[in-house]
């Protein structure tokens, strides 16, 4: 036995993944309507929103994070927010706070825009700990605590966040605990020349039109549910859990890391690699699968030793090392 076979006993497909990859697709050609030359992207927004993660979309300015969220979240008839993260909002503007009824002298929860089914913070790097603290409990658990009461999140629940680069002005660094709350961290970079053309005569060609009003929803919030629930159902073999096993266990005994990947980090694989091979067609991963949602899991979960920065390593480049160094079950 060679080849996909080997990951999978039956090798036909038990699990019918026709509806969820023509819903895909459809979202993909509404995205694709406005947003050009960022394929890659758009896919890992669809898995994140297939593994039911949330997703950290990092660029410089101007290379349309925000949009290309918004464009989404339009596609998908659910409840949309956006919350613009600045110095100075506070953690009960993002997930609510109690308010004294004066007619009932009883104090009422009144839900903040975190409570909806996409959420997008937009610079979330812009605020300080405490306020992206907040999100931690709603993130990890979907549900919110205050005043001793829990609130849950409606299904689905999937967060996607805006930064710029760290190194730019009035910018926080997000804090490990809260990284780690993310199933991808996607860098979105400069379009080549032939995009950056296209983008420009597609700019002329709508003139005042608003782009935004090009994209219609082509998905329901029941159907995102449904198909999560499928992926999950998704095989992995054991000779594929052991790989994402190796994987990880490499990040932590390197001399080159000081901090390597957590459990939560392993499942986050497993799970993106299911979205990824039912983006596909398969209800089985294959070691491919690994290798692809790989990079975008483990890139803000490791750290890069003092030595190793100074000597200008990238963490992108520690994290190949060590997945091509783990061999692949044959």
């Amino acid at each position: 036995m060679s080849g996909l076979e080997r990951y999978m006993p039956d090798f036909e497909n038990r699990i019918d993944l026709s509806e969820l990859q023509d819903k895909m697709e459809a979202v993909k050609r509404e995205v694709k309507k406005v947003i050009v030359g960022q394929d890659q992207v758009i896919n890992m927004l669809l898995m994140s929103i297939l593994a039911s993660g949330h997703s950290l979309i990092e660029g410089l300015p101007g290379v349309a994070k925000t949009l290309t969220a918004k464009l989404i979240a339009k596609s998908i008839q659910s409840e949309f927010k956006r919350i613009q993260f600045t110095p100075d909002l506070m953690p009960s503007d993002v997930t609510g706070s109690s308010i004294l009824d004066l007619k009932s002298n009883e104090f009422e929860f009144k839900k903040g825009p975190v409570f909806g089914n996409i959420i997008l913070i937009d610079e979330i790097n812009r605020a300080p700990a405490k306020t992206q603290a907040s999100l931690f409990e709603c993130m990890s658990e979907r549900q919110v605590t205050v005043d001793g009461h829990t609130y849950r999140m409606p299904r689905p629940f999937l967060v996607f966040a805006t930064q710029n680069p760290i190194e730019h002005e009035g910018t926080y660094r997000l804090p490990e605990a809260q990284l780690d709350r993310f199933l991808f961290k996607i860098i979105i970079n400069y379009p080549e020349f032939s995009h950056e053309l296209q983008i420009l005569q597609e700019h002329q060609a709508q003139k005042a039109e608003d782009k935004e009003t090009l994209v219609n929803p082509v998905i329901t919030g029941e159907d995102i549910i449904a198909f999560q629930d499928t992926v999950k159902a998704v095989y992995a073999h054991e000779e594929v859990l052991h790989y994402i096993a190796q994987i990880i266990v490499q990040t932590r005994v390197n001399p080159n890391l000081t901090l390597g990947a957590s459990p939560r980090a392993s499942i986050a694989i497993l799970e993106a690699s299911k979205a990824s091979a039912a983006l596909l067609g398969r209800d089985f991963i294959t070691p491919d699968d690994v290798k692809y949602v790989a990079p975008s899991i483990l890139g803000h979960r490791v750290m890069l030793t003092p030595e190793k920065e100074m000597e200008g390593f990238t963490t992108a480049y520690m994290i190949k090392q060590i997945v091509d160094g783990v061999e692949i079950p044959r």
